[in-house]
């Protein structure tokens, strides 16, 4: 929650480089299309659409990393 209020006015470009992600394994890991995200990469978080920002929006907080076990 406190994630997207944050961060809503930052790049997904930003973002995507905050966790560390190329164009490429970003859209692997959506699995869509690179083309998918060139396009979103320079669109701030709140002004992605709805279906998109719900997918991009666990990738980027790094969910996935709560479910590694170490």
């Amino acid at each position: 929650m406190f994630f997207e209020f944050r961060n809503r006015n930052k790049t997904v470009k930003e973002l995507r480089k905050n966790q560390g992600y190329t164009v490429k394994e970003l859209a692997f890991k959506l699995k869509v299309d690179t083309s998918a995200i060139t396009k979103i990469d320079d669109l701030k978080l709140k002004e992605l659409p709805e279906p998109i920002r719900s997918k991009v929006l666990p990738i980027l907080r790094g969910d996935y990393m709560d479910k590694i076990p170490w």
